[in-house]
């Protein structure tokens, strides 16, 4: 729901405004999607503004980011087994091969700037529906400590202002290394369409990265390079990609 009031009410709040719910029952997810969400996890959004939109849609890789340093962080500084969670394309968290987390960023363009939204949904306690961070810690670990809501958020904010700052600065260029180091994807082998006059045509392409504009990049079997896109009526990205050859 902080999602929601923040989207509805941006140009009334402080840019940097954080807003952290307990229990959230009409979360937005992609394509309008509804998402409820119990006590255990970590619900929060916060306000950005931005001038360059070309840049704007490569934010939520950003955030996605922070999010998995952060939780590296925490392991690290407490002496904890690596919690390894994973990015997958384009805004989806997972651990052991199961989503715990999620963003959403919107903007809105007004007075030549951008207003972005970011809302971020990450399992922090509860076993189901999928998993948790404390349940696999759990099993990697018999020591005492747990992931605690807090925790992970103030770790959030001290690794998103330094990517951020890399980001805006330096350009995504900087932190793709280490974006595809910690997305699911590098190498991954997809099915995608193509129009041809009035059939649909699928291409096997292998993943290599990410376009300037924040869209997968691929090579096909033929070495053309090209840029897939979601169809838009796919649930599953993975499952409604459909590719675009680059000169």
């Amino acid at each position: 729901m902080c999602y929601l009031l923040f989207f509805s009410n941006f140009c009334e709040l402080p840019i940097g405004t954080v807003c952290v719910a307990d229990v959230q029952t009409k979360g937005r997810g992609r394509s309008k999607n509804v998402w409820e969400s119990p006590l255990g996890c970590l619900m929060f959004s916060f306000t950005l503004q931005m001038e360059d939109g070309r840049v704007v849609p490569l934010v939520q890789y950003v955030v996605s980011l922070a999010i998995t340093e952060a939780i590296k962080d925490i392991c690290n500084k407490n002496g904890l087994p690596c919690i390894d969670v994973k990015i997958k394309w384009p805004n989806d968290l997972y651990l052991n091969g199961l989503k715990i987390g999620g963003i959403l960023c919107t903007s809105t363009y007004r007075s030549t700037k951008f207003n972005v939204s970011a809302g971020i949904g990450l399992n922090v306690n509860n076993e189901k529906p999928t998993t948790s961070l404390n349940t696999v810690l759990r099993e990697l670990y018999v020591g005492a400590y747990q992931f605690q809501r807090e925790d992970v958020l103030a770790a959030f904010f001290n690794k998103f202002e330094k990517l951020y700052g890399l980001f805006v600065n330096q350009g995504f260029q900087t932190l793709e290394d280490l974006y595809c180091k910690t997305w699911l994807h590098s190498g991954q082998r997809v099915v995608v369409q193509e129009k041809n006059e009035d059939k649909v045509v699928e291409h096997v392409v292998t993943i290599q990265g990410l376009t300037s504009s924040g869209y997968l990049l691929a090579v096909g079997d033929d070495n053309q390079m090209c840029e897939l896109h979601p169809d838009g009526n796919s649930f599953d990205f993975f499952k409604g990609l459909v590719r675009r050859k680059l000169d």
